[in-house]
């Protein structure tokens, strides 16, 4: 999938754009993306003091340079990036050259005239090559209304995170801007969807007046509303969504040009890293799955942060204090068929303490019932695993009844280890589940699951219905994600007669919503994926033991 540009806008100075799109590059580069930012303020160029210290050397050329490139037919834009250091995949293209011909080079253009000489075909270009490299492509644009403006706003972006403070000149402006930008965009010669614009309040403080600070968000809401349309889920309130895409004024981030997320890695909710977290989650969703940050932000932030994250162990045991040996000798035959392998013993609070987790499945062994600590360990996992494909796989020792376990625990697969099959085999069995052998959820064989999530793709229904089916698609996702066998049952039961055809009543009929398709979509490529390896394994059943 080609990366995704977003311009960051602020119509007014001071508002921490920049401070703002440096912190959030940092951000999705060590979540696992590939990430270029540009210094597009030509007049005031500033990014680069962010990056000071990650700079391997001093800018040679930058964005100004392109536009000769363009005049003397040359077309080499990777030359004027920098990769940054310590950064992850983060790499920088400077306004230009640090020297005193710089301000000559940008005063000397013409943008009018370089777009009729076919400087926007040259930029399409630039972009395509940026956009196949990188997963996120960040603009710093120019305040106000420039020449340069319409590139940085329209032309370029897919979306725009408009940064403003609370007063009215920052706020009208931005709106100002961003309903030009929409309309410039209908005018391009390039294919483009609807430019979609992030309205992110700035150098917001709450806490010296409260009371006026709720007056102001209830006006930046009612002035913002509208840039809400084309992108929020219907079930979250702007008022929701903007209390999420607040930065807080902290006057210790105010001097010079700092990188808070650098030394706030686990940063709590008065901190600015809390907030940056959330926007650049948010923009690494590409403004997608918003009834989820409003559902649970600690989540949908942990997800995103997860979703490229390399996992120090492929498998975490859980450990009930009873089962201590038992465990090792697991442990030790998981590492001789080279998985590798954490422990975790319960009432270590060290895994409570940790800001995301270190393993990508969670073995829970059992040992006569699941302890309140396994309890709130699985919820744990589960909490960090939104949207991923990360398993909870039970071991139940000879003793153990499946039948009188929680459900959560119950309805999964679940693996026996006693006297009759030992450590060895188990854990072959185990590693038949890591790598897809066995698949997570079992259904009714009347009722085939992608059967009835293909009956949900096709099905003409009215707005309401589909807000249910919405809801039993999103939960469905949790469900196999988390190989929730009998949740999976109920659920496609409830699809199934959710979607029945009916005869018409009233025109009011309409076809999935994108996001629906999307969801169905994704559960369709998992369970293809998970028959493909089944089949391998034809044989397995429940109780592996």
């Amino acid at each position: 999938m080609p990366g995704s540009v977003f311009t960051f806008y602020s119509y007014k100075g001071g508002v921490g754009r920049s401070f703002t799109l440096a912190n959030i590059a940092v951000l999705l580069a060590r979540w696992g993306h590939r990430v270029l930012c540009l210094d597009w303020d030509l007049e005031a160029p500033g990014l680069g003091d962010y990056f000071r210290e990650q700079l391997p050397r001093a800018p040679r050329g930058g964005v100004v340079d392109l536009v000769d490139d363009f005049r003397a037919g040359r077309f080499e834009p990777k030359k004027y990036i920098l990769p940054l250091k310590n950064v992850d995949v983060l790499d920088f293209i400077a306004a230009g050259r640090e020297d005193r011909g710089y301000i000559g080079q940008v005063q000397g253009i013409d943008w009018d005239g370089l777009y009729d000489e076919g400087f926007g075909e040259y930029l399409e270009k630039c972009r395509d090559q940026w956009t196949a490299e990188y997963d996120f492509v960040f603009i710093d644009s120019r305040t106000g209304i420039s020449d340069i403006g319409g590139i940085c706003t329209a032309h370029l972006p897919d979306h725009l995170v408009m940064l403003f403070t609370a007063n009215r000149q920052s706020i009208g402006g931005a709106m100002d801007v961003a309903r030009r930008a929409d309309a410039a965009r209908n005018l391009l010669p390039f294919d483009r969807s609807r430019l979609t614009v992030l309205p992110v309040l700035s150098r917001f403080d709450s806490r010296e007046e409260y009371g006026r600070s709720e007056e102001w968000r209830k006006i930046v809401v009612g002035e913002t509303s509208e840039l809400y349309r084309t992108w929020l889920d219907q079930s979250v309130a702007p008022a929701t969504m903007s209390r999420h895409l607040t930065l807080p004024y902290v006057s210790y981030w105010s001097f010079g040009e700092q990188l808070p997320v650098l030394s706030e890695k686990t940063p709590s909710a008065d901190q600015i890293g809390f907030a940056l977290e959330t926007v650049a989650a948010v923009i690494a969703c590409r403004l997608d799955r918003t009834d989820l940050l409003a559902e649970n932000r600690d989540a949908y932030v942990s997800a995103v942060r997860a979703s490229r994250q390399e996992f120090k162990h492929d498998l975490r045991v859980s450990i009930p204090r009873s089962s201590v040996g038992m465990a090792n000798e697991l442990v030790a035959e998981l590492e001789k068929l080279e998985v590798r392998v954490g422990k975790s013993l319960s009432g270590d609070r060290s895994l409570l303490a940790r800001a995301e987790d270190d393993a990508r499945h969670l073995c829970l062994l059992v040992d006569g019932k699941v302890s309140r600590w396994q309890a709130a360990e699985v919820e744990l996992f589960l909490h960090r695993t939104l949207g991923q494909d990360r398993r909870v796989i039970p071991i139940l020792t000879a003793g153990t009844e499946a039948g009188m376990l929680p459900g959560y625990v119950g309805n999964l697969r679940y693996l026996r280890l006693g006297a009759s099959r030992g450590s060895a085999e188990v854990a072959r069995d185990l590693v038949g589940q890591l790598k897809g052998f066995t698949p997570l959820v079992e259904t009714d064989d009347d009722l085939d699951l992608a059967t009835v999530l293909g009956q949900a793709r096709g099905s003409r229904l009215r707005p309401s219905r589909w807000d249910l089916v919405d809801e039993l698609v999103t939960a469905l996702q949790s469900a196999v994600g988390a190989g929730d066998g009998g949740r999976t049952k109920e659920l496609a039961a409830d699809l199934a007669v959710a979607t029945k055809p009916r005869p018409p009543n009233g025109d009011d009929q309409h076809a999935a919503p994108p996001r629906v398709r999307q969801s169905i979509d994704w559960l369709l490529r998992t369970l293809e994926a998970r028959a493909k390896t089944t089949t391998q394994h034809p044989n397995h059943r429940k109780d592996l033991g």
